[in-house]
């Protein structure tokens, strides 16, 4: 069992409550500190385990699960408390993928979850002065959702749900498009495109900020992308 190849000590790190969004941040924290060790995670009855060495993630056991399908798992949890353990390690591997692309697939993962973890209170619809950039974003067929963020992943005058969620994956497509541009020597990400089975996102780099833009899975991506640009471009010719 997985369970027999784990090193443990009786140093343990800090605890703290976390919800979704909070943990993928702990996360990355822990990846760019190159942490080794071992973050568990409880909601309720459950608990999960997700194993770093050198600042990736190498292992996750939730229940019976374990890799990609436990790290998803946990995640994807609305709430619950973590404690950060550097002395306790594994010998397992069962994840070879970087943390950029867990986290970017976790987070489209997030968006389906809520659906089997009903908020208490019914979240009230609002209306919000949105920056004048993501309201021509949002105008354009196909597209499900927009939202300007800063560098560090903050959403600007958007504090709902959907905007934290979508900057975060934003960002983490922005960090992918950075890390390959540094692999290849062509600079930093000025616009990326991510597609999935369920889930297309765009990001453009504009002064700093990104927007970031959430595209509905039965719309052509390439479409989209290029009526949006045409949107933003004639904006900025009138």
């Amino acid at each position: 069992m997985a369970q027999e190849t784990h090193q443990k000590s009786p140093t343990i790190g800090f605890a703290g409550s976390v919800d979704g969004l909070q943990l993928a941040d702990v996360l990355q924290l822990k990846g760019h500190n190159r942490f080794s060790g071992c973050i568990t995670v409880e909601y309720g009855t459950e608990q999960g385990m997700i194993f770093f060495r050198d600042g990736d993630i190498i292992h996750a056991e939730q229940g019976k699960a374990t890799g990609v399908a436990a790290f998803n798992a946990i995640i994807c949890w609305p709430g619950g408390r973590f404690a950060i353990q550097p002395k306790v390690t594994t010998t397992s591997r069962t994840i070879t993928e970087s943390l950029s692309y867990l986290l970017l697939e976790a987070h489209r993962l997030m968006d389906e979850a809520r659906t089997r973890f009903p908020q208490q209170e019914p979240v009230q619809e609002q209306q919000r002065a949105l920056p004048s950039i993501t309201e021509r974003a949002l105008s354009v067929a196909g597209v499900a959702y927009a939202v300007v963020t800063d560098s560090s992943g903050v959403p600007q005058q958007d504090d709902s749900f959907e905007a934290e969620s979508l900057a975060h994956r934003g960002l983490a497509l922005a960090r992918i498009g950075n890390d390959l541009g540094g692999l290849f020597g062509v600079g930093t990400v000025k616009s990326a495109a991510w597609q999935g089975r369920n889930y297309q996102l765009l990001m453009f780099e504009a002064r700093n900020n990104y927007l970031c833009v959430a595209v509905q899975g039965s719309s052509q991506l390439s479409q989209v992308e290029t009526d949006l640009r045409a949107a933003l471009t004639a904006r900025k010719q009138s």
